[in-house]
């Protein structure tokens, strides 16, 4: 049984289609084929332990597209809220539906959930990987720089947290240049040696750096939130560790005319990102939440299939 629980686990040719088919489902969406009936009356369960927008309505968006049903729920929906296991839950889950999406607090759930069930389990979101938002951000370089390889990216500010980590795991299985741009607490070295096969194998450059001026010359300039959800209790130890990493015009600036800006969303306007490089030319973060919706079908495409 295959599983996306992170990126990690894919040959960078499968990580090549898997964009490939995200691109030719959106040119057949644009075109106005909006329905595409691979898999018509399949179930999949969404499973939420956190708040999501982007996430829940791409995720039910491309199963409808594909003619599955969305079932969405969360551990007080179901009998887990009152104690029953994991391992009983997925084994029920997987005589119901066709494949499970979770949003989870932590990443050993997913892996409990895969370990016990007969269908695919993909990660909607975990602590320490974002594989979905990896493969829209993926799509999203590739539209605007005209290249699937060989694209440069900085990522600016909290370098360990989930988005940076499968930013750079895609980088790897693409032959991407990834500036992982923030201050040297927040380093992990252990990511570069787990990435050291592909990096091999693809000629890709994965590095942490805390200079912003290394955002200069790329394709892309990407950050997320400083505080997510779990790191309430460090939010000013956090705005005063990352505050010299706001990307901010004086940062596009330094990334050149064109370079797109990246952004999973929520933005904390103000904190992270300023108004006018949200808002402004360079941009590119709404299309990156469409094309969530796109790279969720073929996910669901690859792995049913």
């Amino acid at each position: 049984m295959r599983h996306l629980l992170t990126l990690m686990e894919y040959k960078p040719h499968e990580v090549e289609y898997l964009l490939r088919m995200s691109r030719d489902l959106k040119t057949r969406y644009l075109a106005g084929e909006v329905y595409t009936p691979l898999f018509p009356g399949r179930i999949v369960v969404l499973y939420f332990e956190k708040p999501s927008t982007r996430t829940r309505l791409s995720l039910s968006a491309a199963a409808a597209q594909l003619g599955m049903q969305p079932m969405t729920t969360s551990p007080n929906e179901l009998q887990m809220g009152r104690g029953e296991t994991v391992a009983d839950t997925m084994r029920v889950i997987s005589r119901y539906a066709a494949a499970v999406a979770a949003r989870v607090y932590k990443h050993e759930t997913l892996e409990e959930m895969a370990r016990h069930s007969s269908i695919p389990v993909i990660n909607a979101l975990s602590d320490r990987h974002h594989p979905l938002q990896a493969l829209a951000d993926a799509l999203t370089l590739w539209e605007r720089s005209g290249r699937l390889h060989s694209v440069k990216v900085a990522f600016v500010g909290d370098v360990a947290n989930n988005v940076a980590t499968s930013l750079a795991i895609i980088g790897a299985k693409l032959g991407w240049e990834v500036r992982l741009v923030g201050p040297k607490q927040l380093w992990s070295m252990k990511l570069i040696d787990e990435l050291s096969e592909d990096l091999a194998k693809t000629g890709a450059r994965i590095y942490f750096t805390d200079s912003i001026n290394e955002a200069a010359g790329v394709d892309g300039v990407y950050t997320d939130v400083w505080i997510s959800m779990g790191f309430e209790r460090e939010a000013e130890e956090r705005r005063r560790l990352l505050s010299p990493y706001q990307v901010n015009s004086r940062v596009m600036e330094i990334a050149g005319k064109k370079a797109v800006f990246l952004h999973c969303l929520p933005a904390h306007r103000g904190e992270e990102v300023t108004d006018d490089v949200i808002d402004g030319p360079q941009s590119a973060v709404w299309d990156q939440a469409e094309n969530r919706m796109h790279t969720a079908k073929a996910v669901f495409a690859y792995l049913l299939r």
